[in-house]
């Protein structure tokens, strides 16, 4: 089969033919449908992330991915050939360890990718591949980010610092949940326009000074992973404000003022990933009408033009959402 691979002590990438892998007990195999092309994809090529326990030097890129079971391994009762799925990215190993998808085992950017019946989610007949790969990881981060770390409540306000990929859906998401006031924040004009699009009441430039007159906020997300926005952030919020930290910029995190962050008693939390529910309550979301995700593909491409993908999104050619690869 075709397969998307990097070599990790090259940063190499290329798509090639590799056999087609056989599931083991509890697993199954899946035809993929469609696979995400994620920056954290980007940042394995680049050097930026590495894989924390891969075996050997070579993976199969891809932590977005939803299909068709193609064949079940032993002890798999759960699910059937042809049912339609989507895979959780990534999962807690034997140690307790957090291990994912496309960087510590084989992912997606391939014509079949093999997964533990325990991490797959069904998926209704009415959301197409290319929507339900991108819920794992693109909205599934956000969600959790707002859900559960900030346990964000109706009629809270909130700012998004960064509305990329997982930033748009995170003004998507807050809005879905009864947000009185939702504030998209990112210097591209393109950006700020499809965020006003999908339902921010504001959008503006980082340097605008009309965001000053926003201060007060319940909580701001940070999406963009860039120093300056934290300090932006924590100037914005009202008392007992939370910041949430899910972009990573590699640096230490500084508290401008720590008399007024105590008095305020500000709250800085950091948000890594999501949990199995998670997706699963974002499946509900679509299945009830009340999440879209139509608009959340910018593009399709066939998985021989990975590497295109990959650019695409690096130089935000485009002013992507997300691209999806088809085998």
């Amino acid at each position: 089969m075709k397969a998307g691979r990097i070599t990790v002590s090259t940063r190499q990438f290329e798509v090639k033919e590799i056999p087609t892998p056989t599931p083991g007990h509890g697993e199954v195999r899946i035809k993929v449908g469609a696979a995400g092309v994620c920056l954290s994809d980007v940042h394995f090529l680049d050097g930026t992330l590495s894989p924390g326990y891969l075996t050997g030097d070579e993976v199969t890129l891809g932590h977005e991915v939803a299909g068709t079971i193609e064949t079940l391994g032993e002890g798999v009762h759960t699910y059937k050939v042809g049912d339609r799925v989507l895979v959780i990215a990534g999962e807690r190993n034997e140690k307790n360890q957090i291990t994912t998808l496309g960087f510590d085992y084989d992912g997606g950017y391939a014509e079949y990718v093999i997964a533990k019946a325990g991490l797959l989610v069904k998926i209704p007949d009415s959301l197409p591949f290319e929507e339900a790969a991108i819920i794992p990881d693109a909205v599934s981060t956000p969600w959790a980010a707002i859900s559960t770390t900030a346990r964000m409540q109706p009629g809270e306000t909130a700012a998004v610092f960064g509305v990329g990929g997982l930033g748009i859906h995170a003004v998507q998401l807050l809005k879905i949940i009864g947000c009185s006031k939702v504030i998209a924040i990112d210097p591209r004009p393109e950006a700020r326009v499809k965020a006003l699009e999908i339902g921010a009441d504001f959008a503006f430039d980082p340097v605008d000074e009309e965001l000053k007159k926003h201060r007060g906020l319940n909580a701001a997300f940070d999406f963009a992973g860039v120093t300056p926005v934290r300090k932006q952030a924590l100037s914005m919020l009202a008392e007992q404000g939370r910041l949430v930290i899910v972009g990573i910029a590699n640096e230490p995190i500084t508290i401008p003022n720590d008399m007024a962050f105590t008095y305020m008693r500000t709250q800085i939390l950091g948000h890594y990933g999501s949990e199995t529910h998670h997706t699963k309550e974002l499946v509900e979301l679509v299945r009830e009408g009340k999440l879209n995700l139509s608009k959340s593909v910018s593009e399709v491409l066939p998985l021989s033009d990975a590497a295109l993908a990959l650019e695409k999104l690096e130089k935000k050619i485009g002013n992507p959402i997300r691209i999806v690869l088809k085998p």
